[in-house]
Parts: structure tokens; sequence; C-alpha cells
């Protein structure tokens, strides 16, 4: 078990600083040859030598999964937004191979919670995913080609259609995600430090029960989307969202991981892959528990990795 610290970050989180700092040094050290023996069964790490490379397979993973798809049996894929830049080549691939999506499934992983409405961000807000979803992939897509509408499930305040989805009888071949700041993929971040989590953050196994939700968001991850997504203006990114959960995630045949450098930082990027492959499992860290699904790929740009190495600026 292990023996964990008050956040660097605030003490009214848990977050990958609770760490033990032995386990931080170690992680910090590894090279980009150490990653790459981190491979173990049911975990596997890919390297590319080019961004283009990067985001063309992960939109080729689209173009495997609908390829599989049929009115009888339907297959689907969760995609993230972050990275987004995989989104126009899965419109241009199914448009130059014609391929029919028709009876293909999409799920969006997570979205923005307003809290003075009490539901989901409407896709005219300048961060809606599904707007980011839509305006970049899907209607992109040649009519006579695209998905039904009633064939993309977007979560929603009221997260119970959207939970059904995930048992209507479609197989998800695969689940996609980044990696934010904090460690998580989706939304799923850490939880506050509070009430029955004081003390002690929730199990792995309470974690990994938690279905699609409205959450609230760690200090890291606004930070991160005001940086990212816009222009670092903190206030216009909302403090809550709405996340497809780790039950959702199991459900899925793969889960896909999408490391192009400009989201999480070198340390980050070790630190994740280093607790799968050792099955060092720890909610402060909610990417470690993907150490026990069953089929994971963590996918690297291998310009964007990075050292740990300091640096003055």
């Amino acid at each position: 078990m292990l023996t964990l610290r008050p956040s660097s970050i605030s003490p009214d989180w848990w977050d990958y600083t609770c760490l033990p700092l032995d386990l931080v040094q170690d992680v910090a050290r590894l090279s980009l040859r150490d990653m790459e023996k981190l491979n173990r069964p049911g975990f596997r790490i890919v390297f590319y030598d080019t961004l283009e490379e990067l985001y063309l397979a992960e939109a080729l993973e689209y173009i495997h999964a609908w390829k599989q798809s049929t009115d009888d049996n339907p297959v689907g894929i969760c995609g993230p937004i972050g990275p987004t830049e995989q989104l126009p080549l899965v419109a241009r691939l199914v448009n130059e191979l014609g391929l029919p999506t028709r009876s293909a499934h999409f799920w969006g992983m997570d979205e923005w919670f307003d809290v003075e409405t009490g539901a989901e961000v409407p896709v005219t807000h300048p961060l809606s995913f599904e707007r980011a979803d839509r305006e970049l992939c899907f209607h992109r897509i040649e009519k006579k080609l695209r998905l039904p509408d009633a064939h993309l499930h977007f979560p929603k305040a009221d997260t119970r259609e959207y939970r059904q989805s995930w048992d209507a009888g479609v197989r998800c071949a695969v689940m996609q995600g980044g990696q934010g700041d904090v460690k998580h993929w989706a939304f799923n971040d850490p939880l506050p430090r509070a009430g029955k989590y004081k003390k002690a953050p929730p199990t792995p196994e309470e974690y990994r029960k938690l279905t699609t939700r409205v959450v609230d968001l760690h200090p890291l991850t606004v930070a991160q989307n005001a940086r990212t997504s816009g222009g670092g203006n903190i206030a216009m990114v909302p403090t809550k969202a709405i996340t497809v959960g780790p039950a959702e995630t199991w459900k899925a045949e793969k889960v896909s991981i999408w490391h192009g450098g400009r989201h999480d930082n070198p340390f980050g990027q070790r630190l994740t892959p280093f607790m799968i492959s050792k099955r060092i499992v720890s909610s402060c860290v909610p990417m470690s528990l993907l150490a026990d699904h069953p089929n994971v790929q963590f996918n690297y740009f291998r310009g964007g990795v990075g050292t740990c190495a300091v640096e003055m600026h």
C-alpha cells in the first residue's frame, strides 16, 4: 500500500503529488528506452516518429472499428476531445474510402456542465465537446456515408440515456483518450479530500464502480483546459463536467491513450505507463486504474516525450 503525502497543489484534493517521493524519483529517471521496456501482456506501448503518423494511426482506429459494424452486429468507438487533430482525418478517410457508417456508433467521452442551468452546456458554447466532434468530424462526412444522429451518443446532465446506450447491444471496439495534467482519462479526475475521503482516497475498487456522472474538476484540469483551449482564460472554463465512467470504460474491448506531447508533461507521460506496467494502482492517479483493464495501449509521439531533467527558462 502506498504511503500518501499531502497534495502539493491543493490541500482540498487528492492527486498525483500525493505519491511517495521514492516513486516520483524512480519515474523521473526513466529514459525513453526505459519506457519502451514497460510493455507487458495486456499493456502495449507504441511510439511514432512524427505527429502525422500518430494522428493518422488514431484516426484509423475509427475506421477499423466502423468497418466491423453491420446492422446485425453494430460496432462503435468512444472518442475524446483532446486530442482533436485526428477528427478531420477520420472524416477524410471515410469519404475517400467510401466507407458506409450507417450502422456504426460513436460515444463522446465527456461534456462541460453549467452550474447555473443545472444542465450540460449547449452546443453553442465555444468549448462544447459535442460541437467540436460535429464540426471537426461528423459534419464533414458525406451525408450518404454519415452515421445517423441517433447513433451519436453524447453525455448529458441526465445521464440515463447515455448509460443505457452502453448496454443496448452495440459493441465498443475501442475507447480512446488523452491524458490530462491531473492524469485523468475523460474527466475521471481524482476526488476532493472531503467527507468519507478526507483521510484516504477511494480504493481502486470503489473508483472503478463509478458510472457516467457529473463531477467536480480538479484545479489542474480547469487550468489546463484554459491553457489548451481558451488562451489561458480560466474564467470561461466550467468547474464541473459530465464524464464517462470507469464502469463504461471496462465495457470497451480496448483502451487506447494518445500522447502527442501537447497535453501532459514529460513526467506525467512517464508516470502513468510506469504505474500501469508495474500494477501500482491508486485513485490519486486515475489513469493507473487501467492496470486492471485487459487491453490497454499507450501511443506516443517520440519527439514529445521530453525529459525530466532540470532546465531553467
